[in-house]
């Protein structure tokens, strides 16, 4: 899902409804360097982890579904992001790191936490109240072409290139596709998809807050994301008690999928992520992004019995087109 997202190499990593990062995806990440050469297919294999990443990430959509349909969404998100932090955390004790230290440092992971945690994620689980999870998957890749759009206006160092700016507008035609501009919108939930684009967008505008206050500052991904999970932990818990009535039963199918979300979809997602950039490179683990619609409507029209339109696969198909010629730096 999330994921997320493209972040960069150092600052902390997006779980991808995508993460990211996306996982996630906005923040173009300096570290370009080749995969290492791999002579046999095992755990340690960054091509595997760059599968297993794709599924779990594209499978976020289909358990914030299932979720939804026993809790409220904000219940979802709040264990989301609660079983994401006892993974993160449980790794950071086991690596041995702490978390950040300094006001100054938590108030800018304070501010990520709500646009690349708490805001997209909880958007999310709105949006898939009212369309597909397959559709949500899609809108999910996105998160580039939000990111170059940002980028271009935030950030000092990102160019317009004649390159660039065609993918945007290219992925951007791709999203209408999705939608049937042709045809008025007509069967599109303008409310849920708006939801679903607004959530792309917040990790865009995230990532690029990242790079602008956090990046170079000498901490762990880590020990960022941690904290960032867990500061978006608190402030849903505060949420859900002052806007949800708590939930009077608590459907096996529900409970397991924000389990899985949470633990796997997001904590254990990122740990693979961060692995997957130490070993072969931020640009491969930015390229997870153009496998989580995949995944995610195989499993909407496979697990969910949703409904796929032509539409939607080519106009995907356009997006991820246009994202890719919208992350290349040279123009």
């Amino acid at each position: 899902m999330t994921p997320p997202a493209s972040p960069p190499a150092s600052p902390p990593a997006q779980p991808s409804d995508r993460p990211s990062a996306p996982s996630p995806t906005s923040a173009q990440p300096s570290d370009t360097s080749p995969p290492r050469r791999t002579t046999r297919w095992n755990l340690r294999d960054w091509r595997l982890k760059f599968v297993v990443l794709g599924v779990i990430w594209g499978f976020s959509f289909f358990f914030i579904k299932i979720g939804t349909e026993g809790f409220a969404p904000l219940q979802v998100t709040v264990g989301r992001v609660t079983f994401g932090s006892v993974v993160l955390l449980a790794a950071l004790l086991l690596r041995g790191e702490s978390l950040p230290r300094g006001l100054g440092t938590w108030g800018h992971l304070a501010v990520t936490s709500i646009l690349i945690s708490a805001l997209p994620f909880s958007l999310f689980a709105y949006a898939e109240l009212h369309i597909s999870s397959t559709l949500a998957g899609i809108c999910n890749a996105t998160t580039p072409l939000f990111g170059l759009l940002v980028a271009l206006v935030a950030l000092r160092d990102e160019r317009p290139t004649r390159r660039r700016v065609t993918g945007m507008v290219l992925g951007f035609a791709g999203v209408m596709v999705v939608l049937g501009a042709w045809q008025g919108f007509a069967g599109v939930h303008a409310g849920g998809t708006s939801m679903a684009l607004l959530a792309s967008s917040c990790y865009a505008v995230g990532w690029a807050y990242v790079r602008r206050f956090l990046s170079g500052r000498g901490l762990s991904s880590l020990s960022m994301t941690s904290a960032q999970l867990l500061i978006a932990a608190g402030l849903l818990t505060v949420a859900v008690l002052l806007l949800t009535e708590p939930p009077t039963r608590f459907p096996v199918d529900s409970s397991l999928s924000v389990l899985c979300l949470g633990a796997v979809g997001t904590g254990l997602a990122l740990l693979l992520q961060h692995s997957l950039v130490r070993d072969a490179g931020a640009t491969i683990g930015t390229m997870v992004t153009y496998l989580m619609p995949i995944v995610a409507t195989a499993a909407g029209v496979l697990l969910l019995d949703e409904r796929l339109t032509w539409n939607l696969p080519v106009g995907a198909a356009v997006i991820l087109v246009g994202a890719a010629l919208a992350q290349h730096r040279r123009g």
